[in-house]
């Protein structure tokens, strides 16, 4: 699997077209001196702020785009926000009809190290405040401070999607794990390692704060009704498409190899994605691993720790107003600073084998030549499309120095052909021989 994965890469380099220009881009800081910043995003339909998240401060800050000012009050600051190295405030998600009412929720960890997800509510005499009161939606016990997922958006189908991971640890096992099993296979009252929907805009039933959506995979099951998809291990940054409705998520893995997980957007949930069994397309090492669970499905692009990277920040498809980037899959390796870009190439989730794609580019110098990123910790989208890039900052500086960039259009270079030219070259008879189920794919696409 995992050379097939290198021969599409190869390949993929080599028979990328010039007249795409994909690679005339560069990202520009304009927001420094940041305190960790986990995550950003936008209002539906407000292309003048941006707001992005402190992890450790617990604050939402709100960044102006027409000056890259960052204004000095915060937008919110949640309460008791927990401080591990991957705790804190991590997911913030703008109801779609924020406009008419003002709805926002939050995803953090608390002073106990335990998930909350939680609904606030503008002020409704200033857009720049937020009331300080919270609305809990679900609260989730974390066995360890590792592996939180943290991630929130909506769906074009109007719900609420949340990630959580495997509650940490390593193989998905120790105290908190469910025995055998391990947490992100366990669909028995068991919330960890998964991917969960919401409705928030049916009445509840008395007592809660949010409804369970009639078509979510697992209604009826006792605690599992909320779980859209499972088999994570700690998804860290899921999107929609804002065009099509494909869903992305990138898992991070643990000792060998990172993953991008798809899902189409007629999916009607249900989806496997392995872990513990597998990490990527391979078993995983030790007694955990196996073969594939009957029905699982494979990640659409996979890479190895070795020289790539050794944790995974899922992205966006781009759909802003740079012609070139149109419909590329954009992620990250927050250890590496590695920038890519896949486009996926239509296969059937039965046909993913972590090599699903007609194309991969290497952004990393073109975005960031001189010194590359240090700790990218997520990808940001604004309500035009526009894609941000959001520098956690180096961890061994004790000042604030996160940053935030914007990707922008630059003159680019053919290195990256040239490149993939001469791994093509260099590549053994088997991907040469898959070149050509590219070449279709692509002239059928």
């Amino acid at each position: 699997m995992m050379l097939r994965a290198a021969c599409a890469l190869a390949l993929a380099l080599a028979v990328w077209p010039a007249s795409g220009s994909a690679q005339q881009v560069r990202a520009v800081p304009i927001a420094s001196g940041l305190a960790k910043p986990t995550y950003l995003t936008a209002a539906p339909d407000d292309p003048s702020r941006l707001f992005f998240l402190e992890q450790h401060t617990g604050r939402i800050r709100i960044l102006e785009t027409a000056t890259n000012t960052v204004l000095p009050t915060p937008f919110l600051t949640v309460p008791t926000v927990s401080t591990g190295a991957e705790q804190g405030l991590l997911g913030l998600a703008f109801h779609p009809d924020y406009a008419q009412n003002g709805l926002f929720f939050t995803n953090r960890t608390d002073a106990a190290g335990n998930t909350q997800i939680e609904r606030y509510q503008v002020s409704p005499t200033n857009p720049n405040r937020a009331l300080a009161t919270p609305t809990t939606l679900l609260s989730i016990a974390q066995p360890q401070a590792n592996h939180n997922g943290g991630w929130l958006g909506f769906g074009p189908d109007g719900y609420l999607y949340a990630s959580s991971g495997d509650g940490g640890f390593a193989n998905d096992t120790g105290i908190g794990h469910t025995p055998g099993t391990g947490n992100a296979q366990d669909l028995t009252d068991n919330l960890l390692g998964k991917i969960l929907r919401f409705d928030v805009d049916t009445p509840p039933l008395p007592g809660q704060s949010y409804a369970v959506p009639a078509t979510n995979p697992f209604v009826g099951r006792e605690g599992d009704d909320l779980i859209w998809s499972y088999g994570l291990r700690n998804p860290w940054r899921a999107s929609f498409d804002r065009e099509t409705g494909d869903f992305y998520i990138g898992d991070v893995g643990q000792n060998s190899v990172e993953e991008i997980d798809f899902q189409p957007a007629a999916s009607t949930g249900g989806e496997n994605y392995g872990w513990r069994l597998r990490e990527g397309t391979m078993p995983t090492p030790g007694a955990e691993g196996g073969r594939k669970p009957e029905g699982a499905i494979e990640p659409i692009h996979e890479y190895l720790h070795q020289g790539q990277g050794r944790s995974v920040v899922g992205g966006y498809v781009y759909r802003g107003p740079i012609e070139s980037l149109q419909g590329m899959y954009f992620f990250a390796d927050s250890v590496s600073g590695n920038v890519w870009s896949i486009r996926f190439d239509g296969s059937e989730p039965e046909e993913f084998d972590g090599a699903n794609f007609v194309s991969f580019l290497d952004h990393t110098q073109m975005l960031a030549p001189m010194f590359g990123f240090q700790t990218i910790s997520s990808f940001g989208e604004d309500a035009l499309g526009n894609l941000y890039v959001i520098e956690l900052g180096n961890p061994f500086q004790a000042q604030a120095n996160g940053r935030i960039w914007l990707i922008t259009p630059e003159p680019g270079t053919a290195l990256l052909l040239a490149a993939g030219l001469v791994m093509l070259l260099q590549a053994p008879q088997a991907c040469r021989a898959r070149r050509s189920r590219a070449e279709i794919r692509t002239n059928t696409a």
